[in-house]
This record gives C-alpha cells, sequence and structure tokens, in this order.
C-alpha cells in the first residue's frame, strides 16, 4: 500500500502499467491460454463490469475501515478481472491505500477452489472458504480430483483477489501496519449484487473481512438536437 494525494492523478498515473497487465490477458485469452469454459456456460454476474465500482468496509479486530474498488477491466468469458482497491483510515502515516490486482475467478476447469500457492495450503482454503455459507454444498468434495461445477446457473461466484503493486509506486514492497503480500478469498451473491471477502497471508490477523455492495453508476437522458 502506498499514500496518495489526488487519487484522480495516480490512478492516470498507473494507467499504462494497468493497460499493459490487461492486454496481456487479452492476448493469452485470445490465443486460448485464458479460461477453459465452453461459450455455453459462462459465468455471469450483471454488476460486475469494466468501470464497475463496489463499495463498503473492511474490519479488522475491532477496527473497521472505508473501501472502494474499481473495476478496470472485466473478462468473466475468461474468467479474469482486474482493478483497484482503495481503503482509507488503515494508517496514520498514509490515509489512503491502493492497490492494483487481479482475480481468478473458480470455475473448477481453469481456476480451483485449492489455491496451490501464496502459502495458501488445503486447510487454509477449507478455514476461509468455509466462512461463506455459500461453500457448503462443495466442502466435502471441493479438494478431490476432477470436482467440477456448473457455476453459470448458481447464485454464487467464487473468487481469488490478489494485490500486486502499489498505485502509483510499484516499488514499494513494505509499509508498516498494512499488508499487500497475501490475497481475498471472494464469494459474490448474483442475485444482491453483494461480495463478501477474507484476506490471507501467514503474517496477518486471520479473518479480516471485506463487505462490499455495488454502487449504482449514475445516468443521464439522451437528447438529440436538430
Amino acid at each position: 500500500w502506498v499514500g496518495v494525494g489526488t487519487l484522480d492523478q495516480d490512478m492516470r498515473e498507473a494507467e499504462n502499467e494497468l493497460f499493459a497487465a490487461t492486454v496481456e490477458t487479452k492476448r493469452s485469452a485470445e490465443t486460448g491460454e485464458g479460461c477453459s469454459l465452453p461459450t455455453s456456460s459462462v459465468i455471469t454476474c450483471p454488476g460486475f463490469y469494466s468501470g464497475a465500482v463496489l463499495r463498503g468496509t473492511q474490519r479488522s479486530g475491532r477496527n473497521t475501515y472505508p473501501v472502494e474498488v474499481n473495476l478496470a477491466y472485466v473478462d468473466l468469458e475468461s474468467c479474469f478481472l482486474c482493478g483497484y482497491l482503495k481503503i482509507s483510515g488503515l494508517t496514520d502515516e498514509y490515509p489512503v491505500l491502493v492497490t492494483y490486482f487481479d482475480a481468478e475467478i473458480v470455475d473448477t476447469k481453469k481456476h480451483h477452489f485449492l489455491t496451490k500457492k501464496w502459502e495458501a495450503d488445503e486447510q487454509v482454503d477449507r478455514q476461509h472458504w468455509s466462512k461463506f455459507p455459500a461453500f457448503e454444498p462443495y466442502a466435502r468434495d471441493f479438494h478431490k480430483g476432477g470436482f467440477s461445477v456448473d457455476f453459470e446457473n448458481q447464485d454464487y461466484i467464487f473468487m481469488r483477489w490478489k494485490e500486486h503493486f502499489l498505485v502509483p509506486d510499484h516499488r514499494v514492497t513494505a509499509i508498516q501496519g498494512a499488508s499487500f503480500a497475501g490475497f481475498y478469498y471472494i464469494c459474490c451473491d448474483k442475485r444482491t449484487l453483494t461480495v463478501s471477502g477474507l484476506y490471507f497471508h501467514q503474517s496477518s490477523e486471520m479473518f479480516q473481512s471485506l463487505h462490499l455492495h455495488h454502487a449504482p453508476q449514475k445516468t443521464f437522458g439522451s437528447f438529440e438536437f436538430r
């Protein structure tokens, strides 16, 4: 995490890095390296699209911090999205912190419930996924080979959000009182457009929770001049 003065300016400074990341992702999808879901079974969620905004809070112990997530690029057909996560008040030195993240959307084909990286083993996965009531139907078999779910017709989407670098200075590797080395277990309710998340990193407090809702975009009527 890193402190920012004017968020809009810092976002613009990070656009080049984000553009490079999204272009590479789109290239991978076009060459067959993306999600293996057939076109007849594509995960959908009406609240997740490029430009969507999610707002809510992150809770750590007794403290609660405002959070805003801007989805910069969303391609559910390729099981990918990325964006910026902004949290306020986490540290006194940096009142506003922003990271770039991308997501692995669980489809049980390319991305599974088993993380197998980021210091998360099967036990850690079970501890965190099981905190989401929607995961209960999969709890017994999610770790077994050949386990498969068609999430197209389910009410929930499961993801992992992995923060990669700070905005605007990706060279910063650590800030006292904040961590971006871990990742979030995510469960999205497609009916209510709400997101629940749990942060994991071995050196951080367990089960820091994220609660977000879709923020409707303001629209204006169209006019025709003659």
